[in-house]
């Protein structure tokens, strides 16, 4: 019986640190727009090689 007043008033203080984090993570935007990250993964950031710079590379190859 003795640890739960211990116990109690720890939990309490954790549940107000997490949600005084979680409202700080809303006010700053954190869950403004879950779907842009979704497909920023799927998202093709490099151009596309072009075939003339592959024929260069490939000529530069040969030469001795």
């Amino acid at each position: 019986m003795d640890s739960l007043y211990l116990l109690i008033p720890i939990a309490l203080v954790f549940c107000v640190i997490a949600i005084k984090l979680l409202l700080w993570a809303i006010d700053n935007g954190q869950y403004d727009d879950l779907d842009k990250e979704a497909w920023r993964i799927l998202a093709d950031d490099d151009p596309p090689a072009t075939t003339d710079k592959i024929e260069q590379d490939t000529d530069t190859d040969n030469k001795p």
